[in-house]
């Protein structure tokens, strides 16, 4: 027999396992009765008798037949046919000749394994049979001076890395595989060379995408290798992003990175000096400056509003957060019916259907701030509303303007699967490289191009360009 203190725990663990026991039991109860009451749902109503008996087994033939959910293979694939044929020749009941009635065809996928190829150039030399002279055919400019690396694995490597997310030492262990040993060092120089390489297509894409009178931008920090001592510190990489097929137009979207080694307003101020129209963007005070001038209007993002608010309300959800993401989801609701429309239809509903909600919703705010505290979470998130309401109010005044930034934040995130995989940038130049190609994948994937094909064409076509300048 157990005393004192220790008998009082050995007790209390018992009846926590009981308790555990009983609501594991109880659980199990009230998933049978649910079954069960399934079970009933489905059945039809027969006697007694009746449900006494055995369930008549059904024949294949009379089940309904289940609708399945498997896609069709692409038929542009390439395709291997292969016929079995029956063994016998003449009909194994009377021995009467076969006919073909018809042909059941299944299909299954299979994957051709990437392989590496040895493009041999011969150049046979020629000499005069009179004299000395010897000729020779020139030699082709290769995509990367003194490198064995051909356009179509340099695009496997871009794409593997910035679109994949597979680091260049995986990739190397990758290729050891398949028996040819590419260092990360050798890998790391071709993906810096290859960026110089696409340099002036970044430039012209950045002349694109500022032609557009209202483009959207965000930032994202990436870690970068301090030289020297082993450490990382923070860069950053902006994007900016002309997109307006939301709002009917035909032009194709873009997407310009640019890096830089920290967060100061200086670094936007400098990619946007020579630009004005209307700048989509989260409240970072580093824009303020570009505003001041007015040849920039500001348009604030819905969403990280309503972030702030959907954030406070997992945490303690309140009737007051309930009713503001409600609010603001009757916005995204009118915006679900006008995308994809022309700017003018866009704003004409606006005007009919989100300016009353929108009015609305800064009046409830501004009169639910008077019961709050502004040091409270919720009251930060409603001030910050209430303190961007012109910028917000902003798509209630032009159609092209959308409700929140979403567009430049999802060009992101492919930057944010990096960091998944990758650790940090080995320099400064590797951040610059990034951008370069960032921004020419990120504008593949908005147009719906296959990023490797068109890389392996690029490359293939701007390396002589390059070497004749």
């Amino acid at each position: 027999m157990l005393f004192g203190q220790s008998s009082e725990k050995s007790r209390n663990k018992l009846e926590n396992k009981i308790r555990q026991a009983e609501k594991r039991l109880a659980e199990l109860e009230n998933r049978l009765a649910a079954a069960k009451r399934c079970l009933q749902d489905d059945e039809p109503t027969v006697s007694t008798v009746e449900q006494a008996e055995p369930p008549v087994a059904v024949a294949p033939q009379d089940r309904p037949a289940r609708r399945s959910r498997r896609q069709k293979l692409p038929a542009d694939l390439p395709r291997e046919t292969r016929r079995i044929t029956p063994t016998v020749t003449v009909c194994p009941k009377c021995g009467g000749d076969l006919k073909v009635m018809s042909e059941t065809v299944s299909e299954q996928l299979e994957i051709i394994r990437s392989a590496f190829k040895v493009i041999e150039t011969v150049r046979p030399k020629l000499a005069c049979s009179r004299c000395d002279v010897i000729v020779q055919a020139p030699l082709l400019p290769k995509p990367l001076t003194r490198s064995v690396a051909g356009a179509g694995l340099l695009a496997r490597i871009l794409v593997s890395k910035y679109c994949d997310h597979t680091p260049l030492h995986r990739q190397s262990v990758i290729f050891s595989r398949q028996g040819v040993e590419l260092s990360r060092n050798t890998l790391v120089r071709w993906v810096a060379m290859t960026a110089e390489r696409l340099s002036p297509l970044h430039d012209a894409l950045n002349r694109y995408v500022m032609e557009s009178s209202k483009q959207h931008t965000d930032d994202t920090p990436v870690k970068v290798l301090e030289p020297g001592s082993g450490k990382t510190r923070t860069g950053r990489l902006w994007v900016y992003v002309r997109d307006d097929r939301n709002s009917g137009s035909a032009a194709p979207p873009a997407a310009w990175f640019a890096y830089s080694t920290d967060r100061r307003g200086c670094h936007p101020q400098g990619h946007l000096a020579e630009w004005k129209g209307i700048l989509q963007a989260d409240a970072f005070a580093g824009y303020d400056a570009l505003y001041e001038s007015g040849l920039i209007r500001e348009a604030a993002c819905m969403a990280h509003a309503r972030r702030k608010i959907h954030d406070e309300h997992v945490r303690r959800p309140t009737a007051m957060t309930t009713e503001a993401l409600k609010r603001i989801a009757g916005l995204y609701a009118v915006e679900a019916t006008i995308r994809g429309q022309p700017a003018e239809k866009r704003l004409a509903e606006r005007q009919e259907k989100s300016v009353p909600q929108m009015k609305a919703l800064f009046a409830w705010l501004t009169e639910q701030m008077e019961t709050l505290s502004v040091h409270a979470e919720l009251g930060k998130a409603f001030s910050y509303m209430l303190n961007h309401r012109e910028a917000q109010s902003l798509c209630c005044e032009d159609g092209r303007v959308e409700l929140d930034n979403n567009i430049a934040e999802n060009t992101l995130r492919c930057v944010a699967l990096w960091r998944r995989n990758c650790l940090f940038f080995g320099s400064d130049t590797g951040g610059q490289s990034a951008a370069i190609l960032y921004s020419l994948l990120a504008t593949c994937r908005l147009n719906g191009v296959d990023p490797e094909s068109w890389l392996r064409e690029v490359i293939s076509c701007i390396y002589p360009v390059y070497h004749s300048v």
